[in-house]
């Protein structure tokens, strides 16, 4: 008898209502009590992710509606994350698709959609939100399926079952025309379309760790699905390693998912998704066996990373007044720890002394990092991000992306401009309500800093994103930022008597009051040189002139900014000293002599 569970994960665009859906479920089950009420975005556990609006890390959650089991996991929708996606298809059987009625289905939902198509699983289509006075269910109907087309959907795939809705006002129809009171409709269609788990009959307990959580109580979480069998707390499990070394530990826990927590439980059977705790350092790709001699299971390719970055220990004038973590071996011991849970970073050690390199799926995926080491207390510095070239035949081989752009018309020859600027080629363009959709191939060096220079040719309007497409010869130069810099050439004082007078040289990133140091980038020079000045300078005071006499100095407001401006913004010379209290931007070199005598020796040298 096949057990009353069925495994699923769900797939949104930013924006979709994939969270409130998710809140839905929950109550709808029962699983949310009154406490629990006044808490919207319950799956949002990250402050980054409540922050940013995007799901960063895979995780787990089920609703249990009439004696069934719904396991949910949540996955992300940017392709940086895309690791946290390749691991998580092992556990379910099928995927909930959420699109919006006005907007459609959108480029970030086709990487994980592909991913779940590559892995046989069957499709749930659900069209949000088609209360919005824009909302054309039936239009967003036909452009999905040309989506599933476009990815290679089987014929079950393709006849996929759609669900019409709001999930804000709490229902969801098998019609758009015939409006419902409530989501059993779409609880009933994941019942009769998700397929229930497949477990082999007869067979040992095994389960391949697709995920690790950590409890204060009993450590390290192993979570996966269960394959065959069935496992008891206290029993004695093997763990085979991928790399053929098993050792066993006795299970000192087991635990289901049951909305936002989870509940101890003797036995687990086949085909729910559950933790285990018992093995200290377990990782994600291994299998729990109960037979020692069993072959382990097959774990997901996961995509090479294509950027990396420098994290190295902070030399600045300012080091260690901020930071908490400032040593080599913290930074190296914290990295190491990210790489248990994140399969998808590689840490490698640089050919500086306490520098290591940092090789992810794109720099947000790496701003993510930085930016939680830094609400830990951690202070390093980071480089601007590189991408990693192979070399084929003799020649030099770099990553290309597949990148999809949204924009209005009336801002398309800017953003055109800017794409050709990176050595984009266009492939598909079509126009749809005075919006423009476009299919670009472009190096990943290109997209450098594109996201931010989209949203100011747009006026924020425009949407990009982009999917990992191959290596290919190295296509030219690229230059990303046509600026130079102010550098500051004293450690002092920010004063607003020199400032007024250097904003008519650029724009200023510093305020008066802020502390700065020699070397220190403190404002940009329209210029595409950097220029010395210095910021620290007072006004002269003499015996027929006091410090206040005059106008008051009116400064513009400087330019602050995020983490992931920062590093898209600085240059190959340049570094981000990340601290708990915020950013400096800062050359590589500080001494203004010794950077003239590596310019000399870089032009000799080439």
């Amino acid at each position: 008898m096949q057990p009353l569970i069925r495994n699923l994960a769900i797939i949104a665009h930013v924006d979709h209502g994939k969270t409130t859906l998710v809140d839905l479920l929950l109550r709808a089950g029962g699983d949310l009590n009154a406490r629990d009420d006044a808490e919207e975005r319950v799956m949002d556990s990250m402050d980054l992710e409540r922050e940013k609006g995007i799901t960063i890390r895979a995780k787990n959650t089920a609703v249990h509606w009439r004696a069934c089991t719904i396991n949910i996991v949540d996955t992300p929708g940017h392709a940086d994350f895309g690791g946290e996606v390749e691991r998580v298809m092992k556990m379910v059987e099928g995927v909930l698709l959420v699109v919006d009625a006005v907007e459609g289905p959108q480029a970030q939902t086709r990487f994980v959609l592909r991913k779940a198509f590559q892995q046989g699983l069957r499709p749930v289509v659900v069209i949000n939100k088609i209360d919005r006075p824009q909302a054309d269910p039936r239009r967003v109907h036909n452009e999905v399926l040309e989506l599933f087309l476009e990815l290679d959907a089987t014929d079950e795939q393709f006849h996929a079952a759609f669900l019409y809705g709001s999930a804000r006002d709490g229902w969801f129809s098998r019609s758009p025309d015939e409006p419902s009171r409530d989501i059993v409709p779409l609880l009933e269609t994941i019942l009769e379309q998700v397929p229930p788990p497949k477990i082999e009959a007869g067979a040992p307990f095994r389960m391949l760790v697709s995920n690790i959580d950590w409890d204060d109580y009993v450590g390290r979480v192993a979570i996966g699905k269960i394959e065959s069998g069935s496992v008891r707390r206290g029993e004695i499990l093997h763990r085979l390693r991928p790399g053929g070394a098993r050792d066993s530990a006795r299970i000192t826990r087991v635990v289901e998912f049951a909305s936002l927590r989870t509940r101890d439980c003797e036995t687990a059977n086949a085909g729910n998704i559950v933790g285990i705790a018992g093995f200290e350092d377990v990782e994600i790709g291994e299998t729990l066996a109960a037979d020692p001699e069993a072959q382990p299971l097959p774990f997901v390719s996961i995509d090479p990373p294509t950027v990396q970055m420098d994290f190295s220990v902070n030399d600045s004038p300012f080091a260690g007044r901020e930071g908490k973590y400032v040593t080599s071996r913290q930074i190296r011991d914290r990295l190491a720890r990210e790489t248990k849970t994140n399969i998808s970073i590689r840490i490698t050690d640089a050919e500086q002394a306490g520098v290591f390199r940092v090789s992810a799926r794109g720099a947000m995926q790496i701003a993510v990092l930085v930016e939680q080491m830094r609400r830990e207390g951690y202070e390093l510095l980071v480089s601007s991000p590189s991408v990693i070239t192979r070399e084929v035949d003799g020649r030099s081989l770099e990553p290309f992306e597949t990148l999809y752009v949204e924009v209005p018309e009336a801002h398309l020859n800017a953003v055109l401009k800017s794409l050709g600027s990176r050595r984009a080629r266009i492939e598909s363009m079509h126009s749809r309500s005075g919006h423009c959709r476009m299919e670009a191939v472009i190096p990943t060096r290109g997209l450098i800093g594109f996201q931010f220079d989209l949203l100011n040719q747009t006026a924020g309007t425009g949407v990009c994103s982009h999917l990992f497409r191959e290596y290919a010869p190295h296509c030219g130069p690229i230059a990303t930022r046509q600026t130079g810099t102010l550098v500051s050439t004293e450690t002092g004082t920010a004063m607003a008597y020199s400032l007024g007078a250097l904003e008519e040289r650029g724009r200023l990133f510093v305020r008066p009051g802020d502390p700065v140091y020699e070397g220190q980038v403190i404002g940009e020079n329209p210029r595409g040189d950097d220029l010395p000045v210095n910021p620290t300078k007072a006004k002269h005071v003499t015996n027929h002139r006091s410090q206040g006499d005059g106008k008051a100095i009116q400064l513009s407001t400087p330019i602050e900014f995020s983490l992931e401006r920062a590093i898209e913004y600085i240059a190959s010379d340049e570094l981000i000293e990340v601290t708990p209290a915020g950013l400096r931007l800062r050359k590589r070199v500080l001494c203004p002599h010794e950077r003239r005598r590596q310019r000399k020796r870089d032009v000799v040298n080439a």
